[in-house]
């Protein structure tokens, strides 16, 4: 059975792929410092999948943790999440952003070159290519100057991994997501950010569960149908076993480069306010909501084209964007 470190596994993402790696049959160990999740989506796993992580706390910034972590334990391959993933928040603290999401992951290169290790999937995003001037966004995609803090770490990361795989004959995927929202069928799982969400999914459904008193709609004056901005929402279970897939072609050796690059979305571009719509569509509940100015380092419109994913990893999305909300309600309902 292959050994499969998650680092950042306890959170949104990582907790939903590390169900996804376990029911494809991996042996999976966790690294997460807690800092955007809770211990208790350790036993949330175990509910689901009958079987229960290894867990370290960690913080990758700390080398010696990371020493000491890959002295005990030999890997097969490796996930990597740990990173701050607020695109608003990084506009305020950059400083913050680049310590976690650049030193963290120069920290782990490091350990993966000194141990010889190999088969790295790189959580990137599609923040990369800053606003594009054709849609959908394919991988040839020139790369934009970052609107934010928080793509920029993306770019310099996909950058250092690149030159690592030609330099340590590193094997590395990066996968370039849209914007994942919804939860675990089971409600075990999900999205819910500490403090205040920064992401529009949460806002959401705390908003219809009267936790927050109204949503803030950042903008209604961009170039697009509603005048509201336009993002790829794909469900976290299918971008989860994009994850798996990825890993599967570097451990098989499917690979047809050291370094490949691939979007995962779902071909398909949603306003703000069709969000809003379809969330009330789907749950019978209205939506307290009010325009406000656009938020700094946010773009008009990215959607994704997926044909190279659909093509080299032999994946594609399964779930609706009607699935994706309810399913992020009712999680919302067990919290």
């Amino acid at each position: 059975m292959k050994k499969i470190l998650v680092t950042g596994g306890l959170g949104f993402i990582g907790s939903h792929t590390v169900v996804e790696l376990q029911n494809a049959g991996f042996n999976v160990l966790i690294i997460d410092n807690l800092s955007n999740s809770r211990i208790e989506a350790l036993e949330q796993i175990k509910s689901i999948t009958s079987v229960k992580p290894d867990f370290y706390n960690i913080d990758i910034r700390s080398k010696e943790a990371l020493k000491s972590f890959f002295d005990t334990e030999k890997v097969d391959g490796i996930i990597h999440f740990a990173a701050l993933k607020s695109v608003g928040e990084s506009v305020q603290k950059p400083q913050e952003y680049f310590e976690n999401n650049v030193d963290g992951l120069v920290n782990l290169l490091a350990e993966i070159k000194n141990r010889n290790l190999n088969n790295l999937i790189f959580s990137s995003s599609c923040t990369v290519y800053g606003q594009a001037d054709e849609l959908p966004i394919t991988e040839n995609a020139p790369l934009k100057p970052a609107e934010s803090p928080y793509g920029e770490t993306k770019q310099i990361g996909e950058k250092i991994i690149n030159e690592s795989c030609l330099s340590n004959n590193l094997k590395a995927i990066a996968l370039r997501y849209f914007n994942p929202i919804g939860a675990h069928k089971s409600a075990k799982i999900g999205e819910l950010p500490l403090g205040i969400p920064q992401n529009l999914i949460p806002y959401v459904t705390q908003t219809a569960a009267g936790i927050r008193e109204q949503l803030s709609v950042f903008g209604d004056d961009y170039p697009t149908k509603d005048g509201t901005a336009v993002r790829d929402y794909i469900h976290v279970v299918d971008l989860a076993k994009a994850h798996i897939s990825a890993l599967k072609r570097l451990i098989n050796k499917s690979n047809k480069t050291n370094f490949e690059v691939f979007n995962i979305g779902t071909g398909k571009g949603t306003s703000v306010l069709e969000i809003i719509k379809t969330f009330e569509k789907v749950t019978n509940q209205k939506l307290n909501y009010k325009i406000v100015e656009r938020r700094s380092g946010d773009i008009t419109s990215a959607y994704a084209d997926t044909t190279l994913a659909n093509k080299e990893l032999n994946w594609k999305t399964e779930k609706t964007l009607d699935q994706a909300l309810l399913s992020a309600w009712k999680w919302q309902q067990k919290q």
